[in-house]
This record gives structure tokens, sequence and C-alpha cells, in this order.
């Protein structure tokens, strides 16, 4: 190198350290690069969530407003939205979407619509495998209300992320943009799924804390009566608010999930992460889940043992402390006279109960099992309680697990 170049070089060092040096000034000094002050102190938690199941073949849309209605669990004054992708097969554009409280039917209550945007834009481009978040709106949540999400997809973006069991009558428009119109017209309903969502989150206190209810369809709410907010962790969160407890419930439960293996959405232990960690403010998980793999393994459908679900239970417990979360294992419910029943999936069962009570690697326990079988038969649910299937409670049966539990553990 000649002299000349080695002094451009050295100018260039120097000229890198300044510029170096000043960017880090007016960071620290000024607040250039850094986050806005309002937004470093919000602190964000999930009032409402649901977990991405499955993305069918047959379902698309296309110039048509989806109005969805979410029930929260905790209230606040500042709201925002997280729509989901992740297992949609095509990139999506959301071209506008609306958060308002719920009116009757399709309709939405005057004077709460606010519109909903993205880093300032109204559209937003989500590809797959990711979420979007929303900008902060200001609207007042009471605790324990309905929230109406109206979104506006305008081109054909293939088969959505869909949550099967909503258990919620949702409103799928004629076509065009009607996210603003108080009241839909209507082109069909939908009354077992949810499209695009992922959460509803609020600005809250430092005090408030979040638990997940990590499950298949028995958490899900499966059988529970539509329209009612009677899943067991509804009526939890209804027991924590009656406690004047400031806590949110996520429910995060999959109809046919499995702790080892793929069948509707993704096994726990892969979903872990995306439907328990990636939420703000999770201070406890309340796990019950592996009927579904004692019942296949019944089936002959990839088999599972004993030893083999109990180390998937401590992968999700080693998981969660990591992150220093509370874990709390929840008892299997009867099967007997499911149609996946078996009596080595019984014995099974009682097996995975047995080290769910008595093992002392969960934080807590509650016994689910013991709240809904019957007395006179332990192997089945008590006729009070079950569905007709014997698999799912009915109402009474998610009202009687909610209330076996111990609210001291949270």
């Amino acid at each position: 190198m000649t002299k000349h170049g080695g002094q451009f070089a050295v100018t260039i060092g120097v000229t890198r350290r300044l510029f170096a040096s000043l960017l880090l000034t007016l960071a620290l000094g000024v607040g250039v690069l850094a986050a806005p002050e309002s937004f470093a102190q919000e602190r964000w938690v999930p009032t409402w969530g649901t977990s991405p199941a499955s993305a069918p073949t047959t379902t698309a849309f296309e110039n048509q407003t989806l109005r969805q209605f979410v029930h929260v669990s905790i209230g606040g004054s500042r709201v925002r939205v997280r729509f989901s992708n992740t297992l949609g097969t095509e990139t999506l554009w959301v071209n506008e979407a609306r958060v308002a409280l719920r009116g009757e039917e399709s309709s939405i209550l005057p004077g709460t619509d606010r519109e909903l945007t993205f880093g300032g834009e109204q559209a937003v481009f989500v590809p797959t495998g990711a979420v979007a978040v929303s900008d902060p709106v200001d609207l007042d949540v009471p605790v324990g209300s309905d929230l109406a999400i109206s979104l506006y997809v305008a081109g054909n973006f293939g088969p959505p992320n869909t949550h099967g069991t909503a258990l919620e009558t949702n409103f799928i428009s004629t076509p065009g943009n009607f996210t603003s119109s108080p009241t839909m017209p209507v082109g069909s309903t939908i009354t077992r799924s949810w499209y695009y969502l992922a959460d509803v989150e609020v600005s809250a206190g430092a005090g408030t804390r979040v638990v997940v209810t990590l499950g298949d369809s028995i958490t899900d709410g499966t059988a529970s009566t539509p329209d009612t907010n009677s899943r067991w962790p509804d009526v939890f969160a209804q027991r924590l608010r009656d406690a004047g407890m400031d806590m949110a419930v996520v429910n995060q439960g999959i109809s046919g999930n499995r702790v080892l293996h793929d069948a509707a959405g993704p096994n726990a232990l892969a979903r872990f992460d995306r439907d328990v960690l990636a939420h703000n403010g999770v201070t406890h998980v309340i796990l019950l889940e592996a009927i579904n793999d004692i019942g296949q393994t019944c089936n002959g459908n990839q088999p599972v043992n004993f030893d083999q679900l109990v180390q998937g239970y401590r992968q999700i417990i080693a998981r969660a402390h990591l992150k220093g979360l509370k874990i709390i294992g929840a008892t299997l419910t009867p099967f007997q006279g499911a149609s996946y029943f078996c009596m080595q999936g019984e014995l099974d069962r009682e097996s995975v109960n047995m080290f769910i009570r008595q093992s002392g690697e969960f934080d807590g326990v509650i016994d689910f099992d013991l709240a809904t079988r019957d007395p006179a038969n332990p192997l089945q649910f008590n006729p009070l309680y079950d569905s007709g299937d014997h698999l799912h409670p009915n109402d009474a049966g998610y009202q009687a697990m909610a209330n076996a539990i111990d609210l001291s553990l949270f």
C-alpha cells in the first residue's frame, strides 16, 4: 500500500470511531435511537389468547370482512392485537383492522370503534410463520367483557391460520370492507373457528400476572355451550376476579393436541415457546395434557408409553423453570367409555396421575381427576359432569374443574 493509501485508511478508521462515538453519545444523552419513553415504560400482558392449530384446505377469504369476538380476562385502558400467520401457507395482507366493544349479534357498541394501525400504517404484510402486532389504541376495556375484532382481507391468501374450537359465533361478511360498520352485512356465520387471531394485550401495571393454560380439548372447552364462555379457564378467570386477584388467564388449549406427536396442531413440546414463553408477563402455567397420547396409543396410532410421557412432562417443566415460571400439573380426567378407551390406557392414565400427584416435580397440583370422577366408578366421569361422550365434561363439569383449583397456588 502507498503512503497516501495508508494515510487514507487511518483517516477512515478515525472517522468511523468518531462516528460510532457520536451515535453512542446521541443515543445515551439525547435519546436518538432509543425507544420513546412512553413506550419503554408501558407493560403489555395478554388478556386473551388462542393457539393456531391448523390451516384447512377448504377455507379462504377474498374481499371479505371477518368480525370475531373474544372474551377478555382482565381489563385495561389501552389495547393492541396480535394477528398470526404462523401456520399459513402464503404471505397474508391485512388491508384494515379495527377493535371495538361488542354489541348485539354482529354489531359493535357505538362510540367504541378504534382503527388498528401497524407502525402507523393501515395495512400490514404478515409473512408465513410470522405475527403482526398492532399499534396501541386507547379503549376502556372492562374486566370480563367481549371485544369485536374486525379485519378486511381484499385478496385470496390461501388457507388461513385457524383455531377450530372457538365456541363463539363469529361472522363473515358479504363482499366488501365493513370493518367500521356498526352492523355488518353477514354472508355466513361460523360458530367453531377463529381466523388469524393470536392474542389481545392490554397495558397493565407491574403487579399484573398471567397464567397460561396449556392443554387439549378439555382445556379448549369442547362440549361446553357455545357463546357462554363456560370453559374451565373462563370460570377460573372469573374466580380470580371475584377473589380480587389481578391475574390474566390465557387459554392455549387445542382440541386433539398431544404431548409427544403432532395431531391437531403442533405437539405440546413443539409449541411451548410460541404458546407460553412468547407471551409477556407469564408467571404460571397449568398443564393438562396426555389423554390424547394415551387414547391414540390404545388405537395404535403413534403409541407412547408412561416413561415417554413423563420424559415429555419433565422437558416442559424444565423449560418453564428455565424462564422462572411456576408450572402446575393437572391430573388427567377419566375416560372409560370414550371411543379410544382401553384398559392399558387406563393403567397409564393412573400412572401419569400418580406421577403428577406424588413426584414433587411440579410446583403444585390441581386434581381434576378427583373433581370429576364418579365416586361409584372412578374410571369414568361423574354422570352429572359427563357431556355424553365419556371424555369431555359438560358445563357443570367444567365448573367443577375450575372450583377444584386452589387459588393460593397463584
